[in-house]
């Protein structure tokens, strides 16, 4: 007898789980134009030259690295503070073009203009000196203002993305397709500036890098905009918010027992600490060739992309857990690889060694971009589908902020260190490749490879105890898809009385 009951026991659960299945996984919400429209704004969020703003801002705008240290630290005292408000009010938004609409179209005008204005700073301020007085405060506002414009868009997009459809096999394939197809498109500007960069750098093309800088940044951000736009018309959000406004402290509320929120939180807290002043410097003012990260990505491109086809297998075998510390920690094991060969004879200021360095470590880092793309992107959304278990109501709003919260806090001193550690170790802005020291070159090498796998390594700890996976997992999206349909169902109920009322009168 107990073996029978154990067995019928064990079939019940078996049969819970299939049907969770069923009622979370058993239609398909987006369309193809849709899907197209959310492969597109995955392209828009890429589609930049943003991958040159440092050198942009330090060599050709010449804004003096100390005054970068003070903007960047009021800059991000000033995000901190608006995040939770911003957060607040979209979180309490209910219109009738949606709850994130009406706030991602507020903030495409102004969001436009001012991407045209940072790209058209070395024409307002042309021939002005590191530390020119109307520059540093024109900067300094002009950061201020932009950051509540991007603290809006980036709320909206979060909660968006997130309510596209209640479907989490669909919403998975949709995260696939738009990392998969993005990549294609998303990285052609990045890679033709890094050519152009080289080519004046070397004489062969004869524009001012100025001007170079100022038409590649006005054309992305129109392009980019116009992408924003058709996915904003296009899609629409499926998932329900309740009539009822949640206030702001139940927005707390909402965070603090949220288990796997406050895991990505500590992790993005600790991760924070980590410090590099990035590959662009060392690779421009060191080896002379931007196009590196090109060149050195060729055989990864190869490898990305059926990178996302292991994505669904990988996902059955391993844990969210294991799939999450792998994929963002593998890169910083192989590039204490490229360390090691660069510090031997001199190694890091030649091509000929370095280049095949940096391909290897590329190209195994590729294996894992699917995961490392789809897998975070998945959790930062059943984090916000987990407050919604644990509390009846949705605050996608100050979940996306309060993951990001603790991570600005620190990496706000961090920008700001980066800054006088620049200095610090005799960066001259502006000097151009070739006119560093042998003493700075190896620095700026060093803080691109070994300094950020050594500080980066505290983010590590806190993910070995996220635990949303299996049948708590399951449960969780059986029970939301019930509730969801009997709001569903409430809803039609109060149509019919209105409807009723209506016609009785």
């Amino acid at each position: 007898m107990a073996k029978s009951a154990v067995s019928e026991n064990q079939l019940e659960e078996q049969q819970e789980l299939r049907a969770s299945r069923t009622i979370s996984n058993n239609r398909r919400y987006v369309g193809s134009k849709e899907t197209v429209a959310y492969v597109v704004y995955d392209i828009s969020q890429s589609f930049n030259i943003n991958k040159y703003q440092d050198v942009f801002i330090t060599d050709i705008v010449q804004v003096g690295l100390k005054f970068q240290t003070v903007v960047t630290f009021i800059n991000g005292i000033w995000d901190v503070i608006n995040d939770i408000f911003l957060a607040a009010m979209v979180d309490r938004t209910r219109t009738r073009l949606g709850k994130f609409r009406p706030w991602l179209l507020f903030a495409a005008g102004p969001g436009f203009f001012l991407s045209i204005i940072y790209w058209l700073l070395p024409l307002i301020f042309a021939n002005t000196g590191p530390y020119n007085a109307g520059k540093l405060v024109f900067y300094l506002l002009f950061h201020v203002v932009n950051e509540v414009i991007g603290t809006i868009s980036g709320i909206a997009r979060t909660g968006m993305l997130s309510t596209i459809t209640p479907n989490v096999i669909e919403r998975t394939r949709l995260i696939t397709q738009a990392q998969l197809l993005s990549g294609f498109v998303e990285k052609a500007p990045e890679i033709l500036m890094g050519l152009l960069i080289d080519l004046v750098n070397h004489g062969v093309l004869k524009i001012p890098m100025k001007a170079l800088f100022v038409s590649g940044g006005v054309f992305t951000t129109a392009v980019a905009s116009a992408m924003g736009l058709f996915f904003v018309f296009t899609t629409k959000e499926r998932i329900l918010q309740r009539n009822e406004k949640p206030s702001v402290l139940q927005g707390f509320k909402s965070i603090l027992n949220n288990k796997p929120l406050l895991i990505l939180t500590l992790t993005e807290f600790l991760s924070a600490f980590g410090m590099d002043t990035g590959v662009n410097y060392y690779y421009i003012n060191v080896l002379g060739f931007a196009s590196m990260t090109t060149i050195v990505g060729i055989p990864g491109a190869f490898v990305s992309p059926t990178s996302f086809a292991f994505v669904t297998k990988a996902r059955e075998k391993f844990s969210t857990r294991v799939l999450w510390i792998t994929s963002s920690h593998i890169s910083d094991v192989l590039m204490l690889g490229v360390f090691a060969v660069g510090s031997i004879n001199k190694n890091y200021k030649k091509l000929a060694v370095m280049i095949p360095a940096f391909m290897i470590r590329e190209t195994i880092w590729m294996a894992f971009w699917g995961i490392k793309n789809v897998i975070p992107e998945e959790m930062r959304n059943e984090t916000i589908d987990y407050g919604e278990w644990k509390n009846g109501y949705r605050t996608e709003g100050i979940t996306g902020v309060a993951k990001d919260l603790s991570r600005k806090l620190v990496s706000t001193l961090g920008a700001t260190i980066k800054a006088a550690v620049l200095a610090s170790i005799g960066y001259k802005e502006g000097a151009g490749f070739g006119n560093q020291s042998e003493k700075t070159e190896y620095y700026l090498f060093m803080m691109c490879t070994l300094l950020p796998t050594v500080t980066g390594i505290l983010g590590l700890i806190p993910k070995f105890f996220y635990d949303l996976s299996g049948e708590k997992k399951e449960r969780m999206y059986r029970e939301l898809a019930e509730r969801r349909q009997s709001i569903i169902d409430e809803m039609k109920e109060v149509d019919e009385k209105v409807s009723v009322t209506e016609t009785n009168d």
